[in-house]
This record gives structure tokens, C-alpha cells and sequence, in this order.
């Protein structure tokens, strides 16, 4: 198992504020622009068994950027990927990087997936 850093869009892809999400290497993730930062974590809200997060609505709460799932309204850091509401429940995150105006996430890539490097989003 490796890492590389793989290209999931360009930044004009995603507007200030939203989210988007991306089928990379197998993995649901949801992508999102805060401002000027990007972040990314699972899509999938353990709460509502779905893939919704990147259609989530993004605030803080406490000093904390987060989502809130658009079924039930469970909070996630996307720094850190825990469920503000059940520390007991945390997501997968991914580093994310921009160079050249694209958008990078550090994913580990196996056997079972390494042909799956095309990224698809929506």
C-alpha cells in the first residue's frame, strides 16, 4: 500500500462555502471550500447510512469548521472528522494541498484500487 496525492478538481470547481463530492480510488469523498482552505472527508454519514456530507451545510461551532449532515444534523469537524454531537463517531479525513490551482487529497492506494485513479464529482 502507497500514498499519492491525486488531483480531484480545480479550485474554480467548488464555490466559497460548498461542498462537493468525489469518487477517488474507490473512496466517497466529500470536498469543501471554506473561504479560501479546503477540506476532505468521508461522504458517508454514519447517522443516515448515506453518502450526503458533501451536500451539508458548513459553520463552527465553538471555533470549530464543520458540516452538518442534511438528513439528521449531526456536526463533523473537518479538521479532525469527529462527530461534534458523538465523540464516539469519527470519519476518515484526508490531507488536501492546492498547487496550480488544483486540488490535491493524499489518499493510500492498494491493490484493489490502484487502476481507479480517475476522479469523478459532482
Amino acid at each position: 500500500m502507497t500514498t499519492h496525492w491525486i488531483k480531484v478538481c480545480n479550485t474554480a470547481d467548488i464555490l466559497p462555502n460548498c461542498g462537493v463530492a468525489a469518487l477517488v480510488c474507490g473512496l466517497q469523498i466529500a470536498i469543501f471550500r471554506v473561504n479560501s482552505d479546503f477540506y476532505a472527508l468521508s461522504d458517508y454519514d454514519p447517522f443516515s447510512n448515506a453518502y450526503v456530507l458533501a451536500r451539508g451545510i458548513i459553520g463552527d461551532r465553538g471555533g470549530v469548521i464543520k458540516v452538518s449532515s442534511p438528513i439528521y444534523k449531526q456536526s463533523f469537524s473537518l479538521l479532525t472528522g469527529e462527530c461534534l454531537d458523538d465523540p464516539s463517531v469519527k470519519l476518515p479525513t484526508y490531507p488536501v494541498r492546492v498547487v496550480d490551482h488544483g486540488v490535491y487529497i493524499l489518499i493510500q492506494v492498494t491493490q484493489e484500487n490502484h487502476h481507479a485513479h480517475q476522479t469523478v464529482f459532482a
